[in-house]
């Protein structure tokens, strides 16, 4: 019969239990939403709609929105020290 993902995934690393794993991956969703909603009300409020687009369908763990919101969005020969919230 065929394992699970997480019987797999507890295999793998015998010293994650199954809280620890749990607490992981809430983590992991909690950065992605932040940095996700920051990056489309950025994308949204700028009007590109291509990043934005990107933004939504692409899952990245919030890679591509750090990128976004630090590099790709800045208005050129606009300087900005961080995220605008």
């Amino acid at each position: 019969m065929m394992e699970s993902y997480f019987e797999a995934a507890f295999k793998a690393f015998p010293w994650m239990s199954p809280a620890l794993f749990s607490f992981f991956i809430l983590i992991l969703v909690f950065w992605t939403v932040i940095w996700k909603g920051l990056a489309l009300w950025k994308a949204a409020r700028r009007g590109d709609r291509n990043w934005f687009i990107a933004l939504l369908v692409v899952n990245t763990a919030g890679l591509l929105e750090i990128l976004y919101v630090y590099f790709f969005s800045k208005k050129s020969g606009q300087k900005q020290n961080g995220p605008v919230v």
